[in-house]
């Protein structure tokens, strides 16, 4: 009996995006089991602070000897994708997983999309090889396994399967990956929710209707969104540079990283500003009376952190920093604490990301449907006020932001703005 080729694709697809989804799950739910554990270790033993430097000198020197080929991270991902180099090792799943778990116990500020996303792509990868697809099926399943890490490690599996598409290539969307990349995201929520995770709640804001008047507000809301993301970007990837340029050797880089975070922790006065910060984002929601500053703080940790070489991601930093950044916008503007803080947190990674999609997707996941249309028209004007940057230098580009011809070929940010891929 011939089985329609419509209906083999189907099945092929159902099969291997689920598989992945199913490994990505699990590996998420180790994954935030092990980081509540380390947040809670650090919060009753707050004097684990002060050995951050030595763990960053004990994980330099661990990727130093091990990890040099998987130190690209996301960056990493993405290149395989476009090139189809050699296999994702195996092993940046769980470097990457103990790494970031090390980081978060002992008071680095770091996120666990980038985390999740690697141990996705790394696992996925092992898939393609085991049994064996073509090219074109291996990258598919690559951005299933982005789509899987990302979906599971927030319980936004909508979000997750868009996000999967739209990070690949700044300002398209590959179809082409959208069903696995849907299954993958789906099991894979599925999959960590069944081994008893639960994901952080977040206030749902009441509707806003949208007219002249509010809509001239979320345009200026924008452009600060912007300013801030560019702010991060430059900032982590300039003291990235500076720090490469300047101490070569990877463990005392990460040591003098720990001594400045250490530094700011003091200076600062609160512990507010170390780990994910998931109490700040809540804060934010409600808080009139929060700190104006405080977003800046959230930036600076963050920047020091990821810019000294410690592990983790950027997504929830950034839902803190735009969290309070809305918070502090929407008083300035007359406009809604909560949406203004759920708006700001949505739309500042879009912008650091080049994903207004599936952030203003990620954010009705989270929040409810009441943000809309506000996230999607911050998130959308944000981006292209960003400009051709982004947190992720290995995101290709076709066509620039505002329009034009298409690229003589498609590119690297890192190659749009001269900087050339390290080897």
């Amino acid at each position: 009996m011939n089985v329609p080729r419509g209906a083999r694709a189907l099945g092929q697809w159902l099969l291997l995006g689920g598989t992945v989804g199913g490994v990505c799950g699990v590996a998420s739910a180790v994954f935030l089991a092990l980081l509540e554990w380390a947040t809670e270790v650090r919060l009753e033993q707050g004097a684990l602070v002060y050995a951050l430097p030595v763990a960053g000198l004990v994980l330099g020197a661990v990727y130093g000897r091990w990890g040099a080929s998987i130190r690209g991270g996301n960056n990493l991902v993405l290149d395989t994708v476009h090139e189809g180099d050699a296999v994702i090792p195996l092993r940046m799943a769980p470097m990457v997983l103990v790494g970031t778990v090390l980081t978060h116990l002992f008071g680095g500020s770091a996120g666990r999309e980038g985390t999740a996303v690697q141990m996705g792509a790394s696992l996925a990868d092992q898939i393609a090889h085991r049994f064996r697809v073509a090219p074109d099926t291996r990258r598919d399943l690559l951005a299933a396994g982005i789509a899987g890490g990302f979906g599971s490690v927030f319980g936004t599996p909508l979000a997750g399967a868009v996000f999967g598409l739209e990070v690949v290539c700044v300002g398209r969307l590959g179809y082409e990956a959208l069903l696995p990349a849907l299954t993958a995201s789906v099991v894979g929520d599925l999959v960590t929710r069944g081994l008893g995770i639960h994901h952080t709640v977040y206030p749902s804001p009441q509707a806003l209707a949208l007219t002249l008047p509010v809509l001239g507000k979320w345009l200026v809301f924008a452009a600060a969104v912007a300013a801030v993301a560019v702010a991060f970007i430059e900032g982590t990837h300039g003291l990235k540079k500076l720090l490469e340029r300047y101490v070569p050797w990877l463990p005392l880089r990460m040591a003098l990283g720990g001594l400045g975070v250490v530094g700011l922790w003091k200076l600062s006065g609160t512990d507010d500003y170390l780990g994910l910060g998931v109490p700040g984002i809540l804060r934010a929601f409600q808080d009139v009376s929060l700190p104006g500053d405080a977003f800046a703080w959230k930036l600076v940790f963050t920047a020091v952190t990821l810019g000294a070489g410690f592990l983790g991601g950027e997504v929830t930093p950034l839902f803190f920093i735009g969290a309070a950044l809305g918070n502090v916008l929407a008083r300035l503007l007359g406009l809604p604490v909560d949406l203004g803080a759920a708006v700001g947190m949505a739309a500042l990674f879009a912008a650091a990301a080049n994903t207004p999609l599936a952030l203003s997707l990620m954010a009705v996941e989270l929040v409810g449907g009441a943000v809309l249309p506000h996230v999607a028209i911050v998130a959308t004007v944000a981006y292209l006020l960003t400009g051709h940057r982004g947190i992720y230098p290995s995101q290709r580009i076709a066509r620039r932001k505002l329009g034009g011809p298409l690229l003589d070929r498609i590119v690297s940010l890192r190659e749009l703005h001269g900087t050339p891929r390290k080897p």
